[in-house]
């Protein structure tokens, strides 16, 4: 990682190794894919500021319709990717491109909710079967035609422990994959299960040509082409420098705007935004907080904000010290100024949260429901005389807590900060540990790494609009329950809710998974983090939200009403 980069928000690593789970709950509702496009129909963006006081940061449902093509266009991205193999894509780097070029069996909207993909019907005939019935016709950009041979080929490299997929743990309840017709595949699972569904419109469930996987051998996602479907094909990559996606004539949906996307790998955040703003790049997602007002008021184009799924955190990582006690973790999160933060670590961008979920993430659930999932959570305003009562209360005051810190970004090095300055008021020590930015992934993936640190700031992004997607983190043996939290009653309700495909009742079993981790406080939430698009004058046409990450979006974006007007002006002034 370069010297610079946003902080990762913890990308969606999974184990390399299969960790094992409680039992599910043997029965669920047979759905079909109507109850299954309806598991986020209604979580569309929220309206009105993002941190509900500012308008300048009003979450937006999108961008201007395109009035025209344009022949290509540049797009500033953070770090290059080690590789574009979809099985290892769990990171933003990979999946902002690899969006466009590669699709899966279901498809993620800019809305955030789930319709078919490469799969024009999905059923679910019993619990434990999924079938997907396949869109006829379906070119691969080598040429070849889409099979059920492919798509069986393609989810089993998820599950094939050689190859160390990212996205492993979504298929250990899955026990066979096999075609049951030309354009037919059907998914057997141990036990119902209402993410796995959810999940085949991410990553997880990319479909590549056989063919041209196994004729790339170990060389896939690193050189030539990634065999994929997608509106655009992988073209030249310039390692450390540039990376083009060219469009696919044969694409079987709507046909892409641009011939061409070149994506600039620019790591240090001033030379990203200074790209933006004087059009070397003309645009972006993941916009350094630091740069958001500038770019604003500069004129140059238009900074976006849309529904990012994203939560801001302090991510417990010590249970054995002071933070083991729930009241040192109850106050220290009382001692927390969130409005604070998000003013200088977020740039005013946000909200202050007490949940560890997104309210977007529970606009699916019944006004009840919404109401049972945060109605009860603790109050997001500090109060210094409680949590310094909690803290003498538990025997930890002056009692020592290691924070680690890095320069990766600010919103990383000020909640450290705040942290700090929380705890010396309340009565702790607090020792900040630098960590290298090109090291601090390894936080999120290497319990070595975590060593003598107590917590460390974490931003976490749900993969599909399912609070369960975050919650099912602290299960016992969990891969990002760094801590090693463990409780029963919790696991009983994570397994209650995955064995669910009702809708309803599946939120209402999250609601008391959301009420335990408030009460308990496996993570401290600080703040709810929306996404950033910048755009130049010259653009149009890209989502706003988080579904960029599994979302064709480049394909969509056009020349802007000003361009198309500015261009005709020019073309008439000719001679």
């Amino acid at each position: 990682m370069s010297p610079a980069p946003p902080p990762p928000r913890v990308p969606r690593h999974r184990p390399r190794r299969r960790p094992g789970r409680a039992a599910r709950a043997a029965l669920a509702p047979v759905v079909a894919l109507a109850s299954l496009t309806t598991l986020a129909a209604c979580a569309g963006p929220p309206r009105g500021a993002a941190d509900g006081t500012d308008p300048s940061f009003a979450l937006s449902s999108g961008t201007p319709r395109p009035t025209g093509d344009v022949d290509s266009f540049t797009w500033a991205l953070y770090a290059e990717p080690p590789t574009l193999d979809y099985t290892m894509a769990f990171d933003y780097p990979q999946n902002t491109i690899l969006s466009n070029v590669c699709e899966s069996l279901m498809r993620w909207t800019p809305g955030l909710t789930l319709e078919p993909g490469l799969a024009r019907k999905a059923s679910n005939p019993d619990p434990t079967t999924w079938v997907y019935d396949l869109r006829p016709g379906v070119r691969f950009h080598d040429g070849r035609t889409m099979s059920a041979d492919d798509v069986v080929f393609s989810l089993d490299r998820q599950r094939d422990p050689k190859n160390a997929a990212a996205w492993a743990q979504n298929f250990e309840n899955v026990t066979a994959i096999r075609k049951t017709g030309p354009l037919q595949v059907t998914v057997k699972l141990k036990k119902p299960d209402s993410q796995f569904p959810q999940y085949m419109a991410t990553a997880a469930g990319v479909v590549a040509s056989r063919a041209g996987v196994t004729s790339a051998g170990a060389d896939y996602g690193t050189s030539g082409g990634l065999a994929c479907t997608g509106p655009f094909a992988l073209g030249d990559w310039q390692k450390g420098q540039s990376l083009e996606l060219r469009r696919f004539d044969g694409y079987w949906g709507t046909r892409a705007r641009a011939g061409k996307v070149v994506f600039r790998f620019l790591t240090d955040p001033s030379a990203r935004t200074n790209a933006l703003l004087s059009g070397e790049a003309d645009g972006g997602y993941l916009i350094p907080t630091e740069s958001y007002r500038r770019l604003r008021d500069s004129g140059a184009g238009t900074l976006y904000f849309g529904e990012g799924l994203s939560t801001v955190n302090l991510g417990i990582t010590n249970t054995k010290g002071p933070l083991g006690d729930v009241r040192v973790r109850r106050a220290l999160s009382l001692a927390l100024d969130r409005p604070g933060f998000v003013h200088a670590g977020l740039g005013g961008a946000g909200r202050p949260t007490s949940s560890l979920t997104t309210r977007a993430v529970w606009a699916g659930a019944s006004p009840a429901t919404r109401k049972a999932a945060f109605d009860r959570l603790p109050p997001t305003a500090r109060d210094l005389d409680k949590a310094r009562a909690l803290v003498k209360e538990a025997g930890a005051t002056g009692r020592t807590l290691t924070i680690a810190t890095s320069s990766i970004g600010q919103d990383v090095s000020l909640l450290a900060t705040a942290v700090q300055a929380a705890g010396t008021e309340i009565g702790l020590r607090i020792t900040l540990k630098s960590v290298a930015p090109n090291a601090f992934t390894a936080l999120f993936t290497d319990p070595a790494a975590r060593e003598g640190i107590d917590a460390f700031p974490l931003t976490y992004y749900d993969s599909v609009t399912d609070p369960l997607d975050f919650l099912t983190n602290f299960r016992t043996g969990a891969y990002l329950n760094f801590s090693g939290y463990s409780d029963k009653r919790y696991d009983a309700l994570v397994e209650e809710a995955t064995g669910t495909y009702d809708r309803e009742r599946r939120l209402r079993a999250e609601t008391g998974l959301q009420r335990h981790a408030a009460e308990q406080l496996p993570w401290i939430p600080v703040a709810e983090w929306p996404t950033a698009l910048f755009l130049n004058k010259r653009l149009t046409g890209a989502p706003t939200t988080i579904a960029y990450m599994y979302y064709p979006w480049a394909a969509g974006i056009g020349a802007a009403a000003a361009a198309r007007d500015a261009a005709a002006t020019h073309a008439g002034a000719a001679p």
